[in-house]
């Protein structure tokens, strides 16, 4: 398992889009992703359970990855974030 944890520096955090796109990255790999925000952990396939983590701009969240293509879900994941999203 590989994991790492990222500070959310999009302007709005976690709404419908970003989290859709973590969902669409997320399924084009085998291994099992969560996010962690505090002490609630999520799987990376429901929209809705990320929602309700209601992640906002400046909360830290832990992305975790376990499976055979464990490396490249998890750096894809991250740039993800990092890039905000594609939003400006």
């Amino acid at each position: 398992m590989v994991s790492a944890t990222l500070e959310i520096t999009n302007r709005i955090g976690f709404h419908a889009r970003p989290a859709s796109l973590l969902i669409d990255r997320a399924k084009q790999f085998s291994s099992t992703l969560t996010l962690t925000k505090g002490d609630r952990t999520v799987g990376m396939d429901s929209l809705v359970a990320l929602l309700k983590l209601q992640v906002k701009q400046g909360d830290m969240v832990t992305l975790s990855a376990e499976g055979a293509d464990e490396e490249a879900a998890l750096k894809s994941l991250v740039s993800l974030i990092e890039a905000k999203f594609g939003e400006k």
